[in-house]
């Protein structure tokens, strides 16, 4: 399951600088509710890190990945903002430039490519575009439904494997189900799937121990942590995916 390359360039262009206008209201000092213990610059600095590790891996070709993190001395406040954008507006050139299919360093074993990075930097501007808006205060924007849809997909199928811990142990599966957008998954514990495959995901309508129902933006918030489950239609074991959520931390 996946988008065409331009929607998610769109995407990444337009989240990109919704996130640095965001954070350029909220300011620098402004703490970010949905990631505790975080200040504005500390997103921003994350951010552009991780917008730069990205360009330069896809950039170099490389097989092994680069360091993501900004120098100490890097700019802050407004210079940080304007950091931010230059480095998103890089990344988009990059992205734009690259042949989708060259093979480079990513963490996910399904998916050695470009494209990779494509996808992921679109969604993680989106929900960290999510995050400056409650910083700032102000509504947030709506996710387009089938681009939520696919970042739902990329954490069930990505996320949750890769970084969930002790997944297989969580005692039941989920089924996930958008209720405004094509989009069905049901994930269960894989008890011999070692370390890095915990669960098994697949795309299909099937009944899970708890079943979480409802739009895409609220499934896919829900499941980054960024909102509630009150918008949410749950059916059977609630503790259950309370318990799943908890435990993909990436």
């Amino acid at each position: 399951m996946s988008l065409e390359r331009t929607v998610y360039l769109d995407h990444l262009t337009r989240e990109s600088a919704a996130l640095a206008d965001a954070a350029a209201a909220a300011g620098p000092d402004a703490p970010v509710p949905s990631c505790p213990g975080w200040t504005v610059t500390d997103l921003l600095r994350h951010a552009a890190g991780g917008d730069t590790w990205a360009r330069l891996i896809v950039e170099t070709g490389s097989r092994e990945g680069v360091p993501a993190e900004l120098p100490d001395d890097a700019p802050t406040g407004d210079a940080l903002v304007a950091l931010y954008r230059d480095g998103a507006d890089a990344l988009v050139r990059t992205l734009t430039a690259a042949d989708a299919t060259a093979s480079v360093w990513t963490f996910a074993p399904s998916d050695r490519t470009a494209m990779f990075w494509i996808r992921r930097r679109a969604h993680e501007a989106t929900v960290h575009r999510v995050d400056a808006e409650a910083a700032a205060g102000v509504d947030l924007a709506a996710i387009e439904p089938a681009f939520a849809s696919d970042g739902i997909d990329e954490y069930l199928t990505v996320f949750a494997p890769r970084f969930g811990t002790g997944l297989a142990d969580l005692g039941g599966s989920i089924h996930v189900h958008c209720t405004d957008v094509e989009g069905e998954w049901l994930v269960v514990p894989n008890l011999d799937g070692g370390e890095r495959n915990q669960v098994v995901v697949t795309r299909e309508h099937a009944k899970g121990d708890v079943a979480a129902r409802g739009r895409a933006e609220d499934l896919l918030l829900h499941l980054w942590g960024r909102r509630d489950a009150a918008g949410l239609e749950l059916f059977g074991d609630d503790a259950l995916l309370a318990r799943f959520v908890a435990a993909v931390k990436a």
